[in-house]
């Protein structure tokens, strides 16, 4: 059974990247996830209890997220999807992509950012 729990389009400003003003000044991120989890229980009982509040999938992401710079969006993912698997016992998977609208490229461009996935082991 493959359930998916997603928040998509979280906006935040965080201190990431490669070049000197970008772990100065900062700059825009977008975040999309999904998460893997069994909602059987969920669907029948109507219990918050027997799911995974988007509002904690928020406050995690948000925290790690923005809680420490890094040089690249790939670690700064890494690190949100590891805390969400470890926060949250009952998400198999964590889909994670990180957006980055303003990333310094000499060119033209929609969108720029990676997506990563993590499995819980085990």
């Amino acid at each position: 059974m493959t359930d998916t729990i997603f928040v998509k389009g979280l906006l935040m400003h965080a201190h990431h990247g490669v070049m000197e003003h970008e772990a100065k000044v900062g700059q825009r991120f977008v975040i999309d996830l999904e998460l893997t989890v069994n909602l059987t229980a969920a669907s029948k009982s109507d219990k918050l209890a027997d799911t995974v509040s988007y509002s904690a999938i928020v406050d995690t992401t948000t925290a790690v997220f923005t809680g420490k710079s890094y040089k690249l969006i790939e670690a700064a993912g890494g690190a949100v999807a590891e805390a969400i698997l470890q926060k949250f016992p009952t998400v198999d998977a964590v889909r994670i992509t990180v957006h980055k609208p303003h990333a310094p490229i000499a060119a033209i461009f929609g969108e720029a950012g990676v997506t990563l996935i993590r499995r819980r082991h085990g």
